[in-house]
């Protein structure tokens, strides 16, 4: 009876003892598995480095780093503000200068006169003519005109009512009854040119003292739609000046007067940023305004990716030109200045609201730490899920 009561049970107990083998190996699998998803943390596929791996070169004392890192914090900000702005446009601009609206002459304009007088035996008229015309009247180089009697009288820079009462002054001292009519027939020295941007380009002549960059702009037809951010250049006399299209809608007072022979330009703001990494896009960004903030562009590139993003690692890379490179901290101490901006603090967020941004900037959202772990705990998640599938045979 014992002896068969022991066969009973030796063959029960083997196909427990094969399940609970299959369990062990499912188990070290599992271990192994999860081993190797541990060694390979490192090699998991990413669309970012971490922040640790950019800046490592910063902390190695063996090998000094070519780039110089900077925190965006508020007790920095005004440091780097203090720095040379690389890629703006360094251009002044001319305020408006208040003047009549009264039209000027210049050199190469044509007058239109006619000399009136009541005296019978006038050195201007025959006998019984009461008036002379002189209809092409042209300005001289020099900014005068030539008049029988009494010579070159100097009319340029006047508006025609006071190169009238000059002209007549003269004419009074040898027919003293004299009086002159005068008006603008060609504005030729009085021509501004407006190149490019606007729908319809050209020369315009100036209609008075008062005539203004804008007014130009709206005779030309107005800036081309969709033209990025429009920039103004203003060249005159070797100089030259800029400025954009908003800040003169924003402030009348620099909306500047022109003078004849000015050319203006108006082209899309060729300034731009890029943006890298775990962002929410990876391109190329033109500015959209004169001015942007590290936190503007982050809204601009669609923020980070929030599963793969490291809050506290964003980075702007710049680049300084040599010129620009100073050891007593007026400038950056590298040419390579890679800007750190942690997003989970108030002063980061509020250092990124004032912090400017440079064109060629390259904003660069690094790869979390978690987002690593996360894969991980995928694997891991499989391979329990094989465990699980063992346990239940």
């Amino acid at each position: 009876m014992r002896t068969g009561t022991s066969q009973r049970d030796a063959s029960d107990a083997v196909p427990l003892l094969r399940a609970g083998g299959l369990r062990r190996s499912c188990r070290t699998f599992a271990t192994a598995l999860i081993c190797l998803a541990l060694a390979a943390c490192g090699e998991l596929p990413r669309g970012a480095a971490f922040e640790s791996e950019i800046l490592q070169a910063s902390t190695d004392a063996a090998t000094p780093a070519d780039f110089m890192v900077a925190p965006v914090t508020r007790a920095l900000l005004p440091v780097y503000a203090a720095w040379p702005h690389p890629g703006e446009r360094r251009l002044h601009w001319i305020s408006a200068t208040p003047e009549p609206p009264n039209r000027i002459i210049a050199p190469g304009d044509v007058l239109r006169m006619t000399i009136w007088t009541a005296e019978d035996n006038s050195l201007l008229t025959a006998p019984g003519q009461r008036a002379i015309a002189m209809d092409a009247v042209t300005v001289s180089a020099g900014g005068t005109v030539f008049m029988p009697y009494v010579g070159t009288v100097r009319v340029a820079g006047m508006s025609p009512e006071s190169a009238r009462a000059a002209i007549e002054t003269r004419y009074a001292e040898v027919t003293p009854s004299a009086q002159v009519q005068l008006e603008l027939a060609e504005t030729r020295g009085n021509m501004v040119s407006l190149v490019g941007g606007v729908r319809a380009p050209g020369s315009f002549p100036l209609r008075d003292q008062s005539y203004s960059v804008l007014s130009l702009i709206a005779e030309g037809g107005g800036v081309e739609p969709g033209l990025n951010n429009p920039q103004i250049t203003l060249m005159r006399g070797g100089q030259v000046f800029g400025t954009s299209v908003r800040r003169l809608f924003e402030d009348p007072r620099l909306d500047t007067t022109l003078r004849g022979g000015d050319r203006v330009i108006v082209q899309a703001d060729d300034r731009f940023f890029l943006s890298l990494g775990a962002a929410g896009t990876e391109a190329v960004h033109p500015f959209p305004r004169d001015e942007i903030t590290a936190l503007e562009a982050i809204s601009i590139i669609g923020g980070v990716a929030e599963t793969r993003a490291n809050p506290r690692g964003l980075l702007i890379l710049r680049e300084y030109p040599a010129s620009s490179v100073r050891a007593d901290g007026t400038g950056p101490t590298h040419q390579r200045v890679v800007f750190t901006i942690d997003l989970t603090t108030t002063d980061g967020l509020f250092s990124a609201g004032e912090f400017r941004i440079a064109s060629g900037d390259l904003v660069y959202a690094t790869e979390s730490p978690v987002a690593g772990a996360q894969g991980i705990i995928g694997l891991i998640g499989g391979s329990l899920g094989i465990v699980r599938t063992a346990s239940s045979l």
